[in-house]
């Protein structure tokens, strides 16, 4: 195979970003075409990137010959459908998390993977975070022993819109869903019981379209090991992503990044930077690299390291952490499948 030819459907925000990484990081890759429903500014946007074909039916990337692998960036509601259509069209794919909120639907999924044999990967780029990343290959190095606490800080510097919120599928599917995938991943084990409390202290409007935009989640695994995660939909001083592993032996962490590691230091105070502000600027380099290996897995034919099951996995989590706040008591995973 020469370049692979990509067809995005859905460019708003995430997908526009993966064109970008693509365009300018990746050269075995080339973005053939294009799919939104909304074409407002998308043609000139295309175009600044060297994209010949702007759809607003994206079926017209899957039923393109030429077009070897499908990015799903768009709403959430939609992933699983055009999975299933680009995957027995004989497409690789790449699939936004969630791939579902319905645990049927992502089922027929890796169900039409299997069938297919094509390349399958779901978008937790924090496992190819720098940090998150390093804390992984020292545990599974065994330089702290066993896993014992993850403890896991996820917190935006703000809300989103509180039309997004309504249809998101709440703070546990649209935010957390990360933070559960990474426990897993630092873990190295499954989930068998949540337990949840959440609050709206952020934005009543949040609490009445039914969500929480504050919570701690604890999770127990089949390993022994034990997972802290705390969320807040606002955190005024930046994007605060934190990640620590406590084992046996010792115990690794990653901070924050931050513009700068300089600590300014006077008689009046002690300062450094500031969190890097959001997603964009935290993940920028996380978000090539699971592109990159994507596309590796699909030129050398090989397996890719997010698969359909670590999706369906990290939804079951959110859907007994939405369980354990609605009933108050925790919930074991064996309640949910």
């Amino acid at each position: 195979m020469e370049k692979i030819n990509v067809g995005i459907i859905g460019v708003g925000r995430i997908g526009r970003l993966h064109a970008k990484s693509i365009t300018y990081n990746i050269p075995d890759a080339v973005i053939k075409s294009v799919s939104d429903i909304k074409l407002d500014g998308v043609n000139e946007w295309a175009e600044s990137l060297g994209i010949k074909n702007v759809y607003d039916d994206y079926h017209k990337i899957i039923e393109d010959k030429e077009i070897d692998a499908v990015l799903v960036c768009s709403s959430t509601d939609t992933h699983a459908q055009i999975s299933i259509e680009a995957i027995e069209a004989g497409k690789h794919v790449f699939c936004e998390k969630p791939i579902d909120y319905d645990l049927d639907r992502i089922s027929k999924v890796l169900t039409a993977v299997k069938k297919s044999g094509v390349k399958f990967q779901v978008g937790f780029n924090r496992r190819f975070d720098h940090n998150f990343n390093r804390i992984n290959q020292i545990t599974k190095d065994g330089v702290i022993g066993e896993p014992h606490i993850i403890k896991i800080t996820s917190r935006d510097p703000e809300p989103p819109p509180i039309e997004y919120v309504k249809v998101s599928g709440g703070l546990f599917f649209d935010m957390t869903i990360h933070d559960f995938d990474m426990a897993r991943f630092q873990a190295g084990s499954e989930a068998s019981e949540v337990f949840a409390v959440g609050a709206s202290l952020v934005d009543k409007k949040i609490g009445e379209a039914g969500d929480v935009d504050t919570a701690v989640v604890t999770i127990k695994f089949q390993n022994g090991a034990i997972a802290v995660i705390d969320n807040s939909r606002k955190a005024v001083y930046g994007y605060d992503q934190r990640v620590e592993v406590f084992g046996s032996k010792g115990s690794i962490e990653a901070k924050n990044d931050t513009e700068t590691n300089t600590i300014l230091r006077t008689e009046q105070a002690v300062s450094k930077d500031k969190p890097l502000y959001f997603f964009l600027e935290r993940y920028m380099k996380s978000f090539i690299n699971e592109m990159k290996e994507f596309f590796e897995a699909i030129k050398n034919d090989t397996e890719t390291p997010v698969k359909g099951i670590d999706g369906l996995n990290a939804v079951i989590i959110a859907m007994a952490a939405k369980k354990s706040l609605e009933e108050g008591r925790p919930i074991k995973i064996s309640e949910i499948v």
